[in-house]
């Protein structure tokens, strides 16, 4: 039923069985970006998720402990994906400048269905990334979570592109703050531009977003 011709490698700690392994798997992972999407994290449970795929709660179990590990996977999963859109779109590009305005536009565009993961739809994994992925980091077992590798993805993304401002200006002293930043801020204006306009600036036949972080960080590290 779900096929690619690309693995992308999730940390083993974020799932009790692999959902890329099995179509049941792969039925849950769909199944739950459809549900979280829709109820948010707060209202989605694995009965809820279960009903929806037609399965047991029992299944689901299976494959996560809990939904907190689910949404951790979600979230590696995106980051992985990020990564490896990263390293396909900055090939062969040898300015840094022209690499790092490549890299923020993948970071703060908005996001495009990819065919190459049926399983996933990645228009509303964004839109969970967006709403929810805080939840994931904002909360008592954030230490436990970074020491189970949770976050690994995230900072590699944020680490490569650092390592591109360093190129461009070898005496910036944020570079992680900085991308970090482009990430988190890029997201809540997405949410805003949603949901609370008048709390960033929309313009018609512009991407807003993605032009205000483009020049935002070429200004800052070109100071």
């Amino acid at each position: 039923m779900y096929q690619s011709t690309i693995t992308l490698q999730i940390n083993n700690n974020a799932f009790v069985k692999d959902p890329a392994s099995t179509d049941l798997g792969k039925k849950i992972i769909s199944g739950s970006i459809d549900l979280i999407s829709e109820l948010g994290f707060e209202n989605f449970t694995f009965k809820k998720l279960s009903q929806h795929i037609s399965s047991t709660e029992a299944s689901v179990y299976r494959y996560f402990n809990g939904k907190h590990q689910l949404l951790a996977y979600l979230v590696l999963w995106y980051w992985s994906w990020q990564k490896y859109r990263l390293a396909l779109r900055l090939t062969n590009i040898e300015d840094p400048k022209e690499r790092l305005r490549r890299a923020i536009i993948l970071l703060t565009e908005r996001v495009s269905e990819d065919s190459t993961f049926s399983q996933i739809n990645e228009i509303k994994l964004h839109l969970i990334l967006i709403s929810e992925a805080s939840k994931v980091f904002l909360n008592k077992d954030v230490d436990k979570d970074n020491q189970l590798g949770y976050f690994t993805q995230y900072k590699e993304v944020v680490n490569r592109i650092s390592e591109i401002i360093l190129e461009i200006n070898p005496s910036f002293k944020y570079p992680h703050m900085l991308v970090s930043t482009v990430i988190e801020g890029s997201h809540h204006q997405r949410f805003f531009a949603e949901h609370l306009p008048r709390l960033t600036n929309v313009i018609e036949g512009e991407d807003a977003v993605t032009s205000f972080y483009v020049e935002l960080v070429f200004n800052e590290i070109e100071k």
